[in-house]
């Protein structure tokens, strides 16, 4: 009980030596707070848009695989027997796909266009549900089923329903040449708006039937084969089967795979941050020790009467140690709660992700918050003051009575 009294009395005293030296204080606490404000603000940030890029991935299909061939090889029939005749396979499904304009009320926006049995696109994304209409046959190949962003304008003022044909226009390699093409469908259905996603974007999508590809496409040739798995778990094993099945012909790509680069790399990016973070936390330690060691100097005769009282060696450390953690979790608190503040303005900013000049999606996160990443803000910054003032105040535990006493 004597021990935590003292340890109160040493803090009050810490507080009370701070506020007499506000401005030297101050100024060392704004340094102290720069660090946690950076490593809080920057590290949030990067998780939450972090987590939204892989949930958006894994969105699209953990166990959806996607095969395009290269530019001297073509598949055949006979390639997609093989491949759906792997272990593990649950479907294997060709398609056609191209990059396109469509008028979207006053905007012309650019869209891609796939020609794909369209009810294994349902099978593959997981949450995308038709908000109006139906999915069309496969043998109404003149139907189209667009994605919300397609129907509706940037303000959410319908554009294009049920029934209305809509006009896309595309760029096709002919003998060579390249020719820009006009092909009108009917909408059959519309996508609910499914929100921002990579690689393949339902909102800014047209999924026709597959048979559109030739008769209102007029591609002789399919862009790629698109393969489910049983599971996620076997993912990488029929991905090792296909790439020895095809070697360099064929381009093997899994959105799972995907998620795992993408978490590589927000795991670097984590680093960076923390890296440099740990500079400003270094600065703050020399900003730390240079203000207690000038408050020894100033306090050598207080130090001298507190011994000759009966301190203890131990007693003058723990003291002068008290007030350098003190200003560093008054710092840490500061630059915590700027850190959340600052790191809801930069993620309310957004982030653009632009293809071309025309195609520009906008993605949106808050930022991730965590109980882990506060406590380890707020371990950093006493550490500063434990390291910071751990010199001044074994320096000061030194001191003789005598000599302190005579000191002016």
């Amino acid at each position: 009980m004597a021990s935590i009294q003292f340890i109160l009395d040493i803090f009050k005293l810490s507080i009370k030596a701070l506020t007499e030296r506000r401005t030297r204080a101050m100024l060392t606490i704004i340094g102290i707070a720069i660090g946690p404000l950076a490593l809080v603000m920057i590290s949030s940030v990067i998780d939450g848009y972090g987590d939204y890029v892989i949930s958006q991935i894994e969105g699209l299909g953990q166990n959806a695989i996607i095969l395009f061939p290269e530019s001297n090889y073509r598949f055949t029939q006979k390639d997609l027997d093989a491949i759906r005749a792997l272990p593990h396979v649950k479907r294997a499904e060709p398609f056609y796909s191209i990059q396109a304009q469509v008028r979207v009320g006053t905007q012309t926006r650019i869209i891609f266009v796939y020609a794909i049995p369209i009810d294994v696109v349902f099978e593959a994304i997981k949450g995308l549900e038709i908000f109006k209409g139906y999915t069309p046959s496969d043998t109404e190949y003149l139907k189209a089923l667009v994605g919300y962003k397609i129907a509706y304008d940037d303000n959410n003022n319908q554009v294009y329903d049920l029934g209305d044909v809509i006009t896309i226009t595309y760029i096709r390699s002919s003998s060579g040449r390249q020719e820009i093409k006009r092909a009108s469908v009917s909408i059959a259905g519309i996508l609910k708006e499914f929100g921002g996603a990579f690689i393949l974007s339902p909102d800014t999508t047209i999924f026709l039937p597959l048979q559109a590809g030739q008769r209102i496409l007029g591609l002789s040739d399919w862009s790629g084969i698109f393969v489910l798995v049983d599971s996620s778990t076997y993912v990488t094993d029929v991905m090792e089967k296909l790439r020895q099945m095809f070697g360099n012909s064929a381009t093997i790509v899994s959105f799972q795979s995907i998620a795992n680069i993408a978490n590589s790399i927000i795991g670097a990016m984590n680093f960076i941050s923390f890296s440099a973070s740990l500079s400003a936390f270094a600065v703050a330690v020399a900003g730390v020790a240079a203000t207690m060691i000038t408050s020894v100097i100033e306090r050598t005769r207080e130090i001298g009467v507190l011994k000759a009282l009966g301190f203890t060696d131990f007693q003058v450390l723990l003291m002068i140690l008290m007030e350098s953690v003190a200003m560093s979790l008054i710092g840490g608190a500061i630059g915590i709660a700027l850190g959340i503040v600052g790191a809801h303005m930069l993620a309310s900013r957004g982030f653009e992700i632009r293809a071309t000049a025309q195609a520009i999606m906008v993605i949106k996160a808050s930022p991730k918050i965590t109980v882990t990443g506060i406590s380890r803000a707020v371990l950093l910054t006493i550490f500063v003051g434990v390291l910071g003032g751990i010199f001044p105040a074994y320096r000061a535990s030194k001191i003789l009575p005598a000599i302190a006493l005579r000191y002016e």
